[in-house]
């Protein structure tokens, strides 16, 4: 976080969290965990796999708002994620997709390596396979992109 804050990237956390839906924790207190990781923007999508939402991920419509707050455009921005629901999220709005093998991002890769994604979600090729959030940005820092 601290290269990403040192080259003056503004960064933003997209998150469903359907126990919120479910009452099982609150909003604040995975915004004040992620603030505390030192991200500047968090968007939560608060809602159950079943409610039909646009903002919950694959959806796009938690980093079209993120655009349209910030004045982003989304084929400039680069995505980090530990799932492929993430990847498909930054696909649909054509930005760069990293994926990582920490959290969830192993059981992901595995899926991807096995070509167990059919349909729109085999098309979310990552740009890039990181082992971790800080291999990632190394990466997007050699290739000069922010």
């Amino acid at each position: 976080m601290r290269a990403l804050k040192d080259a003056g990237v503004l960064t933003c956390s997209f998150t469903n969290q359907p126990g919120i839906a479910r009452g099982e924790a609150r909003i604040e207190d995975f915004e004040k965990e992620l603030m505390d990781f030192g991200i500047d923007r968090i968007l939560v999508c608060p809602h159950q796999h079943t409610d039909g939402c646009e903002c919950r991920k694959p959806s796009p419509g938690m980093l079209h708002k993120a655009a349209e707050e910030n004045h982003l455009d989304l084929k400039k921005c680069v995505f980090i994620g530990d799932r492929w629901t993430d990847l498909v999220a930054a696909d649909e709005v054509g930005s760069m997709k990293i994926l990582v093998k920490t959290g969830s991002g192993t059981a992901a890769y595995e899926q991807y390596i096995n070509k167990e994604y059919v349909g729109r979600w085999a098309n979310a090729k990552p740009d890039y396979v990181a082992s971790d959030f800080n291999e990632a940005v190394r990466w997007i820092r050699s290739r000069s992109i922010l």
